[in-house]
């Protein structure tokens, strides 16, 4: 441990900017098959129900492995894991360049979903050792803003580069750039009480704000039955629970269908529509860099817990309700206007992971995550799914309404279910 010389350090804010990068990795490798779609889709002859089954391949591993994900996080910490974890799903991002047939493509989506899921136990894990309450939101924020910004300029060029080197190149070219990022993180990442450059001020300052720097002694936590009992008996939890699955119900429409959408449905041509495909990103970015900004202030300026957490989560996903509004327009300007205020509503709604802070046992933080986002990865498999059922006749319209539903139901869960949180800050 380094000596406190005064002034405390800001290495918290080093490691915030790696969460960002490795959020950005994570959601390139999840939607560049959606750039690919409507060329590889065409190539390998797949049909919208067959397109719909490989978006959807990805949620079945990722869903299926996020308890035990969860579990990992507790017991073996971020910096092996998210190491193990990086490398895995970018080799098999890799090796979807190669694919030739369903069945191949199908199995590589299933690995990167199987390997991704540890990944936001492990950011939040994170997260909550190295920022104090007050700071964590906008923690979350911006590293979930990862997510929004990194497509919003990634998206023109990944199809960019989809133009120049074909869709086999995508995929080696994002593979390769986990890989290298991956060994990355493996050097640089320490936990606060082992990072050289964190000094004890830096330490104190996290631990009087409700930071949980002392990791070790829940790190080789056993798993015990009535752990998962608990987690799964709190209405408050199943509240956000759900929750989480409508706010992934609308980023899921972005992530597969969204390209195929302007492409397909509204005509547009291809390198236009992934800079179009950008505009609803940085709204979605906007929205989530204002979410976590505004709720960390009204709990500096002393308004209770219950209003500064779950006012920018029930306001988003009521905006996310507005994509329905692209159905009733036919100029590019207005649908791409109301694709833009729904997402975003989804940002604004994505700094979901500070309710597991919060209301999470403080022992079981990982376990907690692993549950939160296994019935929100849900919709990662459940979306794209019946989105290809609702549009195998080429409208659009259905899916839309679809996912407005799911953003409703989703503000309803935090206004009923969550309820009042009494939790201090």
């Amino acid at each position: 441990m380094t000596k406190n010389n005064g002034s405390a350090s800001r290495i918290r804010f080093l490691i915030l900017a790696f969460l960002f990068i490795n959020v950005v990795i994570n959601y390139m490798d999840r939607s560049n098959i959606s750039v690919a779609a409507p060329i590889l889709s065409k190539e390998l002859g797949f049909s919208t129900v067959e397109l719909g089954l490989i978006f959807s391949a990805f949620g079945w591993s990722y869903t299926l492995l996020q308890i035990p994900g969860g579990l990992l996080v507790d017991r073996f910490g971020p910096r092996m894991l998210y190491t193990f974890s990086l490398i895995s799903w970018s080799v098999a991002t890799l090796l979807q360049g190669f694919t030739r047939t369903f069945q191949v493509l199908f199995s590589l989506r299933l690995l990167t979903g199987a390997f991704e899921a540890p990944a936001y136990p492990i950011n939040n894990r994170i997260a909550t050792s190295w920022f104090p309450n007050h700071e964590r939101a906008t923690a979350i924020g911006i590293y979930t803003s990862g997510q929004f910004i990194g497509l919003a300029f990634l998206t023109p060029l990944l199809m960019a580069v989809q133009h120049l080197a074909g869709w086999r190149g995508l995929f080696f070219i994002t593979g390769a750039v986990g890989i290298i990022w991956g060994v990355l993180w493996y050097v640089l990442y320490r936990d606060p009480q082992k990072h050289p450059l964190a000094n004890d001020a830096e330490r104190a300052y996290i631990q009087d704000g409700g930071g949980l720097i002392n990791t070790a002694n829940t790190a080789k936590k056993k798993f015990r039955r009535t752990d998962f009992i608990q987690v799964l008996s709190s209405r408050k939890l199943w509240g956000i629970y759900l929750g989480q699955f409508a706010v992934n119900a609308t980023l899921w429409f972005f992530l597969t269908w969204f390209p195929s959408y302007l492409v397909t449905f509204r005509g547009l041509d291809f390198l236009s529509s992934g800079y179009l495909a950008s505009a609803p990103f940085l709204a979605a970015f906007i929205g989530v860099v204002c979410a976590g900004f505004f709720s960390d202030l009204l709990i500096r300026k002393g308004y209770s817990i219950d209003i500064a957490r779950k006012t920018p989560v029930i306001v988003g996903l009521l905006l996310s309700t507005l994509i329905i509004g692209a159905n009733f327009v036919d100029s590019t300007f207005f649908v791409i206007l109301f694709l833009a205020l729904a997402f975003f509503g989804n940002g604004l709604a994505s700094i979901t992971w500070v309710f597991v802070s919060t209301l999470a046992p403080k022992d079981l933080i990982g376990l907690t995550g692993g549950v939160f986002n296994f019935i929100g990865a849900t919709a990662s498999i459940i979306v794209p799914l019946v989105i290809g059922y609702l549009v195998r006749d080429g409208n659009f319209e259905p899916a839309l309404t679809f996912v407005a539903a799911m953003a409703l139901l989703g503000a309803l869960s935090y206004i009923f279910l969550v309820g009042r949180i009494k939790a201090t800050a």
